[in-house]
């Protein structure tokens, strides 16, 4: 088992990396890898907004550039009171690297936790199932 609030933590400390410059909307990220490794991410924009990535892909394409393929859960923090969820595209890029009983752990500005499995954010996601003949 993980501990999931020092996964939040280690979002949270990603969340002060990020690079806002044109929404001013911090996001943070922490990825954890089957054998406990911890892989951060931020939201990093370009002026090209189509350009601007976010933490979770952030995170998922580091852990995946240095070999890691099996991943536990995903913690996501923002300057949110609310839960802040994945977008619909990491949502699709967790879907290709990740089961669908990855925990996504969401945080908000009053330091609550909410723990959901990425089958319930993406119930009919878009696989190599289809890509086969």
């Amino acid at each position: 088992m993980y501990d999931a609030k020092e996964l939040v933590r280690k979002a949270v400390e990603a969340k002060s990396k990020a690079y806002p410059k044109y929404s001013n909307f911090y996001v943070g990220a922490a990825l954890l890898t089957e054998n406990g490794g911890i892989f951060q991410g931020a939201n990093i924009e370009n002026s090209s907004y189509g350009l601007t990535i976010c933490a979770e892909r952030t995170a998922i394409f580091h852990a995946v550039i240095e070999g890691e393929r099996n991943f536990q859960a995903i913690a996501i923090a923002g300057d949110t009171n609310e839960f802040l969820p994945p977008c619909g595209a990491c949502r699709q890029v967790l879907a290709e690297f990740c089961d669908k009983d990855l925990d996504v752990i969401l945080t908000n500005t009053k330091g609550e936790i909410k723990t959901l499995k990425l089958g319930e954010l993406l119930p009919y996601s878009f696989g190599e199932e289809f890509l086969k003949s």
